[in-house]
């Protein structure tokens, strides 16, 4: 059980604390309900962009990164379709200094044409290094694009091409900062061994005088139903062929997201999984394969990927896949396949909550699904799993009318 207590500024920035005597750092974690999804069409790859830009220096601080320093901090940020984090940690005695940081560039970044430039390249380059040059690189720009065709998850964090971030003005990354970089529109988790009183004089002190601005009202294209299968080939110079399959699934929120968790482990966590046991060990058909999804917080996928062995086709390997999921559809897997499954995602919890970083995080992103407390209720719904409702999942996401698939071939 993670304790921590809530209260809410009068510009509406919501802030949890999470007391830990056993520590003595402090860390702070701001999140903002940004992410790609937020972007237009023509204009993407700006959130990722902009969590580049809140390191280049705010009004009153020309160098982020040096102060935290100076602390004894360090830190770090993270972009999604979904959200934008930036979270650092350092000693206790210096937690006030975490939030003149964080509030000064919350207030106003420094924008300015030279700062901007340097960011566009940056991630300009980055976008080549891992989308464009690197192997299978533009894998999930396809199978995006292929899967989604009106919600904005049919685009990467990256973007969906350079040229939108290279293109972006200065006027710009302003009115995408006013947009979305709001005390209205962020939640602040501040961690460590602090106490609610100290942390509540420290935001009025310094998040309180900032003025609310206006909370991000979203309107999303809602994706229809997926009526028929979807196929994408490619040829490129790749070391090996290569498997990719998605299927739609629930949101984040969505009663069956633990059931559909817990199928993607049994199919492909890991040495153990059955995809990996049938189909690298037994049948030799893979180098590699993997089954998972990407937790996102509206409608999702899932998806299987798999390198296969030199001679093998990829019809061979599709048709082998096919009968590991029929099988998963028709006969009810054991409970102990289940209970096994269950404890590794129940240890894997366990371990990210040693960490007081991951702690301030996950707090910070239940609380942007709608209540902080589901932190604690999430181990409760994978015990209550059943091997039917595991079934039941399986038979409504593993139709044909409701997969795309792509072959991508070794030239």
């Amino acid at each position: 059980m993670i304790k921590f207590e809530r209260f809410v500024l009068d510009n509406g920035l919501r802030v949890i604390v999470h007391e830990d005597k056993s520590t003595p750092m402090a860390v702070l974690d701001v999140m903002f309900d940004v992410g790609a999804r937020d972007e237009e069409p023509f204009r993407t790859g700006f959130a990722h962009l902009f969590e580049h830009l809140m390191f280049g220096g705010s009004i009153n601080i020309p160098s982020y990164d040096e102060v935290l320093q100076m602390a004894g901090g360090e830190n770090n940020a993270y972009t999604t379709n979904d959200l934008t984090n930036y979270y650092l940690q350092l000693p206790l005695e210096n937690i006030e200094t975490a939030f003149w940081l964080e509030s000064d560039r919350m207030l106003s970044l420094a924008f300015n044409e030279n700062s901007l430039e340097v960011q566009r390249k940056v991630v300009v380059e980055e976008f080549k290094e891992h989308y464009i040059n690197k192997p299978y690189g533009d894998v999930w720009h396809k199978m995006r694009e292929l899967a989604y065709k009106f919600h904005p998850y049919k685009w990467m964090t990256i973007g969906k091409e350079p040229g939108h971030v290279e293109k972006a003005t200065l006027e710009d990354v302003q009115n995408f900062f006013i947009k979305h970089y709001t005390p209205a529109n962020a939640i602040v988790v501040v961690a460590g061994n602090v106490n609610l009183e100290q942390v509540k004089l420290l935001a009025e002190k310094w998040f309180g005088p900032l003025p609310s601005g206006k909370k991000y009202a979203r309107n999303l294209s809602a994706e229809p139903k997926q009526t028929a299968p979807a196929f994408l080939e490619l040829k490129a110079s790749v070391p090996l062929d290569a498997l990719y399959k998605c299927w739609h699934m629930g949101s984040r929120l969505d009663k069956n997201y633990y059931v559909t968790d817990l199928i993607t482990e049994i199919l492909g966590g890991g040495a153990s999984s059955r995809l990996y046991q049938k189909l690298v060990k037994e049948k030799q058909l893979f180098s590699s394969i993997q089954c998972s999804h990407f937790g996102s917080i509206d409608p999702g996928l899932l998806y299987i990927d798999g390198k296969l062995i030199k001679g093998v086709s990829l019809e061979e390997a599709e048709k082998a896949v096919k009968e590991e999921l029929d099988y998963m559809k028709n006969e009810l897997v054991n409970n102990t396949e289940l209970e096994k499954v269950k404890n590794k995602s129940e240890s894997l919890m366990i371990f990210e909550d040693i960490s007081l970083v991951n702690r301030a995080n996950s707090l910070a992103t239940y609380e942007l699904l709608g209540d902080a407390n589901l932190m604690n209720e999430e181990l409760n719904k994978y015990r209550a799993v059943t091997v039917q409702e595991i079934q039941e999942e399986c038979q409504k996401i593993f139709v044909d009318s409701n997969c795309s698939t792509l072959y991508y071939r070794s030239a």
